[in-house]
């Protein structure tokens, strides 16, 4: 399945080439291929920052090459090159206050810097770090596809229909993608009847994003409104949802894109199986309840634009919502699987290095 899955990847987000991070631009999609490049750590924390680029780990990835940039940068401009550095570091971590990835990329990029040799090149030795950074969440969003794989076959051997919010897929992440990615691994295996797609408003990820990836593939996809899936949920068959994740606290709890934790509560009431999936980066062992998260809100605009006029009312505008443990049947990770997730459970997964 390894082999199938990388042999089917066909978009592409991230692409580290000529000294520059060159990054394809969710805001023009589907209609247009643009992509952004970024030479400089500013232009990554803008691109961050617009959503230019979007997706967890894919925001995590990003921000590494930004601090490759940011060396580059300072170490030309001569003097304590590395204090000027941290000045980036902190314009990288202030971009999108919920994404654990982003923290957990940039914390690995400066444990890396301290531990550079006196003789070594600090550029060469970060490039590397960042480069490897991203291949990891590629091979991890393997083997999560794998292990998202055989839990669908052990409930259930033939072809279904699931149920998707938001975009967990090669545009969020350095690979296949989490959620998309067991998606894709259940098509290539035909298990998958049909994919119903949440439209994920205000930003549209799923049928502007998610839709565009699954239809390229020839998976057969319908986009709902989000208003539309417990009645989805009710009448169509589906056996899971699956969804990713931007941040799991320690307890299980998961935040991730707004419109999910409604989606678990319709799933439970319906006994429709709940998945998310997502890299073990993800966690936050530190964060005990997802209740301590800083839940980010963006322009109350984006909700307020309509059919080319402002409306003259109040918006509230959340991004992420958090779905409690209890609502969640499995968490797959590239560390193994937790059913029915917990504190103990998630420590004890924490604790294990990689299955592959």
């Amino acid at each position: 399945m390894r082999d199938r899955l990388l042999a089917a990847e066909k978009v592409k987000a991230i692409d580290w080439r000529d000294g520059a991070l060159h990054l394809l631009d969710q805001r023009a999609l589907p209609f247009r291929e643009v992509w952004v490049r970024c030479t400089t750590a500013a232009e990554v924390a803008d691109a961050i920052r617009t959503m230019a680029v979007r997706g967890a780990p894919a925001i995590g990835i990003s921000a590494a090459y930004g601090l490759v940039l940011a060396a580059r940068e300072r170490i030309a401009e001569g003097g304590d090159w590395q204090a000027s550095w941290e000045e980036d570091y902190a314009l990288l971590a202030d971009t999108r206050p919920t994404a654990s990835n982003l923290f957990w990329a940039l914390k690995r990029m400066r444990d890396r810097l301290d531990r550079v040799k006196k003789h070594a090149d600090p550029l060469v030795v970060l490039e590397a770090e960042a480069i490897a950074i991203h291949e990891s969440d590629r091979e991890a969003n393997v083997v999560m596809a794998q292990l998202g794989l055989e839990r669908i076959l052990k409930h259930q051997g033939n072809a279904q229909a699931l149920l998707t919010h938001g975009n967990a897929g090669a545009l969020a992440t350095g690979g296949v993608g989490t959620a998309l990615g067991v998606v894709r691994a259940a098509f290539l295996e035909g298990l998958v009847e049909h994919v119903y797609v949440n439209e994920t408003r205000p930003w549209l990820q799923g049928s502007r994003l998610t839709a565009w990836e699954l239809a390229g593939e020839g998976i057969a996809v319908t986009v709902n409104a989000d208003s539309a899936g417990a009645h989805i949920l009710k009448t169509k068959g589906v056996t899971w949802v699956i969804v990713g994740a931007d941040c799991i606290a320690a307890n299980g709890d998961v935040i991730s894109t707004i419109g999910t934790y409604q989606l678990a509560v319709c799933a439970m009431h319906h006994g429709v199986r709940f998945m998310v999936v997502a890299p073990s980066s993800t966690l936050d062992l530190m964060m005990v309840t997802g209740e301590d998260v800083t839940l980010e809100e963006r322009d109350p605009g984006e909700l307020l634009d309509v059919m080319g006029q402002r409306l003259d009312v109040v918006a509230l505008n959340p991004v992420f919502d958090v779905t409690p443990a209890d609502l969640i049947d499995v968490i797959v990770t590239e560390k193994g699987i937790v059913e029915r997730p917990d504190t103990a459970k998630l420590a004890k997964l924490m604790c294990r290095k990689r299955l592959h």
